[in-house]
């Protein structure tokens, strides 16, 4: 993290901040687990006065490959700035802009410590899907829209993660394939991409 050499004023400006910016609801649907995530307009919404009446703005930049920084400024020239790197699911021009949003929404309830209405991160669903009947008229379609999506890949690859936690738990054999084609109408083809897409993510957030 980088910032001013003082942060007195920019201290108290995101204490009023925080005093005064409300809680952020949730009005987006996760196509996998059915809960609903904020949308980057949703926090832009709510956080827009409350800023400017506490003298701060924000800035956000793509800087390097796939790192976004993210500057709180303050009228006083004060500020504070961290940024990090997200790679995209695919690498093209639409999952490089859906990364760069991605990032951007957790960088805003990050720095500015927002309270982003609660649900479940797809943990009462992962739990659901373990004692999942693998009855085919339950299973979901995946499309190439979900594979695409990585919002909603990021949910399956912690729904993927508890269930292969809990396996081990328990001593059990765990796969990913089995796992998904017991919930998911899928190809081959598709099973191979979510278990790349998968590896890379236990890659990007250091899980074993």
């Amino acid at each position: 993290m980088e910032r001013s050499e003082s942060i007195k004023e920019i201290a108290n400006a995101l204490c009023k901040f925080q005093q005064e910016v409300g809680k952020i609801k949730k009005s987006a649907n996760n196509p996998f687990f059915k809960s609903k995530y904020a949308t980057l307009s949703d926090i832009l919404d709510v956080i827009q006065e409350p800023l400017s009446n506490s003298g701060l703005s924000v800035m956000q930049l793509p800087v390097g490959e796939n790192e976004l920084e993210t500057i709180v400024m303050h009228i006083s020239g004060e500020f504070i700035a961290s940024k990090y790197t997200m790679r995209p699911t695919k690498n093209d021009p639409q999952g490089v802009g859906s990364c760069i949003t991605y990032q951007r929404r957790y960088a805003l309830g990050a720095a500015l410590s927002l309270n982003i209405d609660e649900d479940d991160d797809g943990n009462k669903a992962s739990q659901n899907a373990i004692s999942r009947p693998s009855n085919s008229n339950q299973k979901k379609v995946l499309t190439s829209e979900h594979l695409n999506n990585k919002e909603s890949m990021d949910s399956m690859c912690k729904w993927i993660y508890k269930n292969a936690c809990e396996a081990n738990k328990n001593k059990q054999r765990f796969s990913i394939a089995n796992l998904i084609e017991k919930n998911y109408k899928v190809t081959q083809v598709e099973i191979n991409t979510i278990a790349e897409i998968y590896e890379q993510y236990k890659i990007n957030n250091n899980l074993s």
